[in-house]
């Protein structure tokens, strides 16, 4: 889908109003510390998909049911916060990039573990690759 900037811009401001909300204004502990990674906006900027991570050991899918269940009101603080004709119907998702920068820095761990990487790769270059992961979504 093609960006304008205008829907890049309020991508960026809806990522950083909720991300606000969520640390200030909810309570529920299934989303605590969950933190937003990026919004989607489609071009009317009447829906948005926001994109989580959640910490590692906890359940995704129980912080994404108190995500839902508390999608009303991140909306409506969304609409108090952020001037716009319309507030967007919020979709919450994992994000994608993360579990498979994690995925890729264990298997980089356990092929150590298992002698079949060269010492010289070490956590710079497993860094290096997750950010890349999560830099272009691959």
């Amino acid at each position: 889908m093609r960006s304008f900037p205008r829907t890049r811009a309020m991508s960026e401001t809806v990522r950083e109003v909720i991300a606000r909300i969520l640390l200030e204004e909810i309570a529920d502990p299934r989303v605590e510390f969950v933190t937003v990674t990026g919004v989607e906006l489609s071009p009317d900027l009447r829906y948005a998909t926001i994109y989580v991570a959640v910490p590692e050991g906890r359940d995704p899918s129980d912080s994404l049911e108190g995500l839902k269940r508390a999608t009303g009101r991140i909306r409506s603080l969304l609409g108090e916060r952020v001037r716009a004709r319309y507030t967007a119907e919020l979709t919450f998702k994992v994000d994608p990039a993360i579990e498979e920068a994690t995925r890729i820095a264990n298997a980089i761990r356990s092929e150590r573990e298992l002698g079949r990487v060269p010492d010289e790769v070490d956590e710079v270059e497993e860094a290096a690759a997750a950010e890349d992961v999560a830099d272009n979504g691959v």
